[in-house]
């Protein structure tokens, strides 16, 4: 189970022209910028990725103005767990449960959180928060992740799993994100 204490929320590449052509791009968008507001109400650490932003450009503005406070780790591997910069970040948050969203699901999201998952972490991704160019990669990114033990689930899921009880400033602040 997921808790606001013991989770870390990581953002894969939502960058550039590809951001756009995903499948079902701006429902992905969307909803990773709702996780991102979501994750910062519950004092979640967040690490925020980008692949080679010379070449494929910035995070899409939507997803890069809610997370004023933080700044993108730079990668050209595919996997962030090739990338010792994420791995500092993701370990200085004494964390082992990983809450994952972003594209493509059937490379650079999977082989995370593949790689994740081999060094003992506890890993969910959020189902409504990734996708592929084509929607078959994506069903295969979801499905070898899931039988590599991946979890799966979605913002309002995860966000609630996190929230636990109904009452309160935090409570309130998620019921008003999601609606």
């Amino acid at each position: 189970m997921l808790t606001k204490e013991e989770t870390v929320l990581v953002l894969v590449d939502i960058q550039g022209r590809l951001a756009e052509i995903v499948h079902d791009s701006e429902l992905v968008i969307s909803n990773i910028v709702k996780v991102a507001e979501g994750a910062q109400i519950l004092d979640l650490p967040v690490l925020w990725l980008e692949q080679y932003p010379k070449g494929l450009g910035p995070t899409v503005e939507k997803i890069a103005q809610a997370l004023p406070n933080y700044k993108p780790i730079e990668k050209i591997t595919f996997s962030a767990y090739d990338t010792p910069e994420f791995v500092e970040q993701l370990e200085a948050t004494k964390r082992k449960k990983v809450l994952i969203a972003g594209i493509e699901t059937h490379i650079c999201v999977y082989q995370t959180a593949a790689q994740l998952i081999h060094k003992g972490y506890e890993v969910e991704v959020l189902a409504d928060c990734v996708s592929s160019r084509t929607d078959k990669n994506h069903e295969i990114g979801l499905d070898k992740m899931m039988q590599l033990g991946v979890k799966v689930t979605s913002v309002e899921m995860a966000l609630f799993e996190m929230l636990q009880i109904a009452k309160g400033d935090q409570f309130k602040a998620i019921s008003k994100l999601v609606k």
